[in-house]
């Protein structure tokens, strides 16, 4: 069958990744490769998730757009590109007042009476709008989302869609406004958030966790700034009149992660620079935790050079090894102790994002290993992500300490990373 025009700009792109630094792979580890018992019927198996929408997975009615940025590229294999855009545009048409950007959107005849976290828009008057406001992601997301669109189809048009009063190349740098505005901080010049476990959306205060209130204890992480830093990279290549302006918020915000997150002696990230104290008690060390999640967006967004990223490999797989956990997708090591979360979905230890396993960010993991030479270590790390997608008869949002699946099945984020993932192992093989 012909490869659809979808898969060879995708080949292109795994091409460009390449351009700079050309992986040797022995003979043998290309045969291994190629005759994987697990990368054709993931592949299959994530075409086939694909093609039944665009929520996050079953738990969820919602299209999220940090879980759409990372299976756009899958999403392309099956959908015509015009789907592919309006998506995105329905995120622009409900843009904030402010140019924030909502985490997800909902069929609006589908929010039930009495459901009122929701925002509405004229612009998009189909759907109603969510946003865990605890998370410094959206806006980023949404950016990196419209560069990965544009380099899959060529269609550079969706910058010049006007929503409103605004062109969406416009909006765009809207949303960069608004971290700016809303979310940075003068004396560390870097982005901020609420409290919590890495890349997750639940704070540890009360309740449901996702929102910010008068409780969150607000603080810097890694995770947040390594992904505004890419969403710059995109949109300045995208838009190069924007340079002037953003190049040197680009800089200042990898030298100060560098500067004020990175321990040089622990050779990892501390997890958090609190601004009005910590939500955990006094004697609690957390920087012996680390985040595998921020860690692999931090290298994503160039913060790593080769030695520190073959450093935080080694990091990963020991601290994999003291957990005893299924993969590198797990979310951090060691994890909160019981009872430091209000949510009970992050009690006890090792559930959701404090140490389960996240094949939707170990994949992601996995692609920068590809992308930096590490072609035999990332091979052997994807393995028990590929495997249990067989023995498990699909996708799942994350894995037990036991390796068990939990959350919601059918969960496209998983999907799309491994599916990327293998498309650059066939690449590096060519």
């Amino acid at each position: 069958m012909p490869r659809s025009i979808y898969t060879l700009l995708l080949l292109h792109l795994c091409c460009v990744c390449f351009a700079q630094q050309k992986a040797f792979v022995p003979a043998a580890l290309k045969t291994q490769i190629l005759n994987d018992p697990y990368f054709a019927l993931v592949k299959e198996k994530a075409l086939q998730v694909m093609k039944t929408g665009f929520n996050a997975g079953d738990g969820y009615r919602e299209v999220w757009i940090r879980d759409y940025n990372t299976f756009v590229e899958l999403a392309a294999e099956v959908n015509p590109g015009e789907v592919l855009k309006e998506n995105l545009l329905v995120f622009f048409r409900m843009q904030g007042d402010d140019g924030n950007i909502i985490d997800g959107f909902t069929p609006a005849e589908k929010i039930g009476k009495g459901e009122t976290d929701f925002s509405y828009s004229k612009l998009e008057p189909r759907y109603a709008g969510h946003k865990n406001t605890v998370e410094t992601d959206q806006e980023s997301s949404l950016i990196q989302a419209v560069y990965k669109y544009i380099q899959l189809t060529g269609d550079k048009t969706i910058l010049d869609e006007t929503i409103g009063n605004r062109r969406v190349s416009d909006r765009m740098e809207w949303s960069m406004d608004f971290l700016m505005q809303h979310r940075y901080n003068e004396k560390y010049g870097l982005l901020i958030g609420a409290t919590t476990a890495d890349w997750g959306d639940v704070q540890p205060e009360h309740g449901w966790g996702v929102d910010l209130d008068a409780n969150t204890h607000p603080a810097i992480d890694i995770y947040d700034n390594a992904m505004f830093i890419i969403a710059l990279d995109n949109m300045m290549e995208l838009l190069p009149g924007t340079k002037a302006k953003w190049q040197p918020v680009r800089k200042q915000i990898a030298d100060h992660c560098m500067k004020y997150l990175w321990d040089k002696k622990a050779r990892k990230f501390i997890p958090h620079i609190y601004l009005n104290g910590s939500p955990f008690p006094a004697d609690f060390d957390e920087n012996a935790i680390y985040y595998f999640g921020g860690t692999a967006i931090a290298i994503e967004a160039g913060l790593l050079d080769k030695k520190e990223i073959k450093a935080a490999l080694d990091e990963m797989i020991k601290r994999v090894k003291q957990a005893g956990a299924p993969s590198i997708g797990l979310t951090l090591y060691p994890p909160y102790p019981k009872g430091y979360f209000a949510n009970q979905i992050m009690n006890p230890e090792y559930s959701y994002q404090n140490g389960g396993d996240w094949t939707w960010f170990g994949g992601r993991m996995i692609q920068q290993l590809i992308k930096h030479g590490f072609i035999k270590e990332a091979y052997g790390q994807i393995q028990p992500m590929v495997k249990r997608v067989k023995d498990n008869n699909g996708f799942y949002e994350w894995y037990s300490i036991d390796n068990k699946p939990r959350g919601s099945g059918t969960f496209r984020g998983e999907a799309g990373v491994l599916f990327t993932a293998i498309r650059m192992f066939e690449k590096v093989i060519q």
